[in-house]
């Protein structure tokens, strides 16, 4: 089976290793254009071309996949099959329709729920349990085609987005894998996506993590989960914006009629009174300053009982 794989970020990464690692023909790997990253803007290769030309596997960065000299390309390369895993393109229906196996995805979610770019945070934003991965046909809609496997996963309450990202990773290869093999053996049932059960992850914004104080503790737990490590869960201390990377929830049924406020300070902790509960804040960064956790912090910096937090 000819395969071109489709993928960009460390997602994709274990999806693209085990194809190599059982031997499928994979005749070009298609990536989305280097970026400049860093202090330095210095132009970075995505995770997913650099695991290729580490395995000698061709490398193709098309500006925009739809144009019609990449389209010949694909077309010349004669693929059986395009796997896509977090490419971040979408695929027009000509190039869908390449391919005599069709296109297979690998999505981060139990589909039809969270259809889009951010699948993994808003499961934990939201307070799920349970989520997972599921491969599907390709159509010409956003995570809308026809589905073939699913496999769940627990959501642990301490669990942060990117611990949860990079289970997940290793489970759409996983379950990569046991799809083409049912293609093969022709064992596949496709079952169609259920619109009325359908819902959306849009792309993260900046602003997502902005802490309304207002909400229950564990609703803004569960934000510090899904945003990290980006963008990040803040706040405004006398002015300055601070990160909370971790923290415990604290009464979490006692009711405040005064929330945002740094209710107590020991040598290890910081206490923020929430809408409902209080967080106990265990990890924290301000502005141009490192991340530690908050006993380190107070031993070099004074935190002010009863401020109220922007």
């Amino acid at each position: 089976m000819r395969i071109i794989f489709m993928g960009t970020p460390d997602f994709a990464v274990p999806s693209l290793k085990v194809l190599y690692e059982k031997s499928y023909d994979i005749c070009a790997v298609v990536v989305q254009p280097d970026k400049p990253k860093g202090r330095g803007n210095k132009l970075t290769f995505p995770p997913v071309k650099q695991v290729a030309l580490e395995l000698g596997l061709p490398v193709y960065q098309p500006e925009r996949i739809k144009d019609t000299q990449f389209v010949e390309t694909i077309k010349e390369l004669r693929p059986d099959m395009i796997v896509v895993v977090a490419f971040g393109q979408i695929l027009s229906k000509e190039i869908l329709d390449i391919p005599p196996l069709g296109c297979i995805n690998v999505h981060a979610s139990l589909l039809p729920k969270y259809r889009g770019a951010a699948p993994i945070n808003w499961s934990i934003i939201n307070g799920d349990r349970v989520t997972g991965v599921t491969t599907m046909y390709m159509d010409e809609g956003l995570d809308t085609g026809d589905m073939i496997l699913k496999k769940q996963i627990e959501i642990d309450d301490e669990m942060n987005a990117q611990e949860l990202h990079d289970m997940l990773s290793i489970l759409g290869a996983e379950t990569l894998i046991e799809t083409l093999e049912n293609i093969e053996m022709g064992k596949i049932i496709r079952v169609k996506q259920n619109e009325e059960e359908a819902t959306y992850a849009p792309m993260l914004k900046k602003e997502i993590g902005k802490i309304d104080w207002s909400l229950d503790c564990r609703r803004i737990k569960n934000l510090i989960r899904g945003t990290y490590p980006w963008p990040g869960a803040f706040s405004y201390y006398e002015g300055k914006m601070f990160k909370i990377f971790k923290a415990d929830i604290v009464d979490e049924d006692k009711s405040n009629h005064e929330y945002g406020v740094i209710t107590e300070i020991n040598k290890d902790n910081i206490i923020i009174s929430c809408g409902k509960g209080f967080l106990c804040v265990k990890e924290i960064q301000f502005e141009n300053q490192k991340r530690m956790d908050v006993a380190a912090y107070l031993r070099g910096h004074k935190i002010i009982k009863n401020t109220v937090l922007g």
